[in-house]
C-alpha cells in the first residue's frame, strides 16, 4: 500500500465506507471483589459493601474501512481486538463514541453463538440461519451446500453439545458464508479444528476478497496467517490503537516489539 493510498483512508466517503469507528471508547464496571454466588453478590450491593472499577478496553478508537477492504487487527491477548470487533458486529453498544456499519454483518466471533447445543446440528442451521436473517426458504435451498461444505453429513441429526469445538466451527462458518455478505468478521475461528478445514475457510475467505465485494474483518493469533489473508492492519494494544497502515508494515512494527 502507497503513502498515497494510506492517506486516503482517513478520508474515505460515506459511499465508499462499509465501517466507521468514530472515538470509541468502551468501559466495563468490574467489581473490586469476587463473589462466589449471587446471594452473596445482593447482599453486598443492599449494604453498600460491593464496590465497582472501571476498566477501559477501547480507548478513544478511530479508523474507516473501504467496502471490499480486508483488514486484520493485531495486539497482544486482552489488548481490545476482540472488544472491538462486537462493538462493530453491535453486540456492544460503545460507552462513547460511535460505530457505523453500512451493510449486513456475518459475525463468526464467538463458537457456539447463537446455538441451542441441546438441538442437533439440522436445527441450528435453521436457528443460526435465522439469526442471521435467512429465510426457511433460503436455508431450505442451500442447506446441502452447508453440510457440503461443513464435511458432517453423518453427524447431522446429532445434538450439537456432543460436537468437539472444531465441529462447531465448521458449521458456524459453513452458515455465515453460504452467501457473500457485505461484511465478514472473522476471530480465531480458524485457529480450532484441524488444518485442512483452516485451509478450506481460507480459500472461501480468498474467494471473497477476490470479488472484491465483501469487506472483511479478521483477527487471529497468527500473525503469518493475518500477513496470508489481509492487506491492511489496525494495531490496538491496551485497548488503544497504535498503528493503522499496510499489512507489511504494521505487522513488521509488531514483531519488533518482541524483538
Amino acid at each position: 500500500m502507497s503513502d498515497s493510498e494510506l492517506s486516503e483512508i482517513t478520508e474515505v466517503s460515506r459511499d465508499e465506507c462499509a465501517v466507521e469507528v468514530d472515538d470509541v471508547t468502551m468501559i466495563f464496571n468490574m467489581a473490586s471483589e469476587q463473589l462466589n454466588n449471587l446471594k452473596e453478590y445482593f447482599i453486598k450491593i443492599m449494604r453498600h459493601e460491593l464496590f465497582f472499577e472501571e476498566f477501559r478496553a477501547l480507548r478513544h478508537i478511530s479508523f474507516k474501512v473501504r467496502r471490499g477492504d480486508v483488514v486484520g487487527l493485531v495486539g497482544t491477548n486482552g489488548s481490545g481486538k476482540s472488544t472491538m470487533l462486537k462493538v462493530i458486529a453491535g453486540v456492544l453498544e460503545p460507552s462513547e463514541g460511535a460505530c457505523i456499519v453500512h451493510g449486513n454483518i456475518a459475525p463468526l466471533i464467538e463458537l457456539g453463538a447463537g446455538f441451542d447445543m441441546e438441538l442437533t446440528a439440522r436445527e441450528n442451521i435453521y436457528l443460526n440461519g435465522a439469526l442471521l436473517g435467512y429465510n426457511k426458504q433460503f436455508i431450505d435451498a442451500h442447506l446441502d451446500d452447508i453440510v457440503d461444505f461443513a464435511e458432517l453429513h453423518d453427524f447431522m441429526d446429532m445434538p450439537l453439545k456432543n460436537y468437539s469445538s472444531g465441529m462447531v466451527a465448521r458449521i458456524a462458518f459453513a452458515i455465515a458464508t453460504v452467501t457473500e455478505p457485505d461484511i465478514l468478521i472473522v476471530d480465531e475461528t480458524l485457529s480450532v479444528g484441524d488444518v485442512f478445514f483452516q485451509e478450506k475457510c481460507e480459500q472461501r475467505i480468498r474467494h471473497f476478497i477476490d470479488s472484491g465485494k465483501v469487506t472483511v474483518l479478521f483477527v487471529s493469533h497468527s500473525i503469518e496467517q493475518v500477513e496470508r489473508i489481509c492487506r491492511r492492519a489496525v494495531w490496538i494494544e491496551k485497548g488503544e490503537l497504535r498503528m493503522d497502515g499496510s499489512v507489511d508494515e504494521v505487522c513488521e512494527a509488531y514483531r519488533n516489539q518482541f524483538a
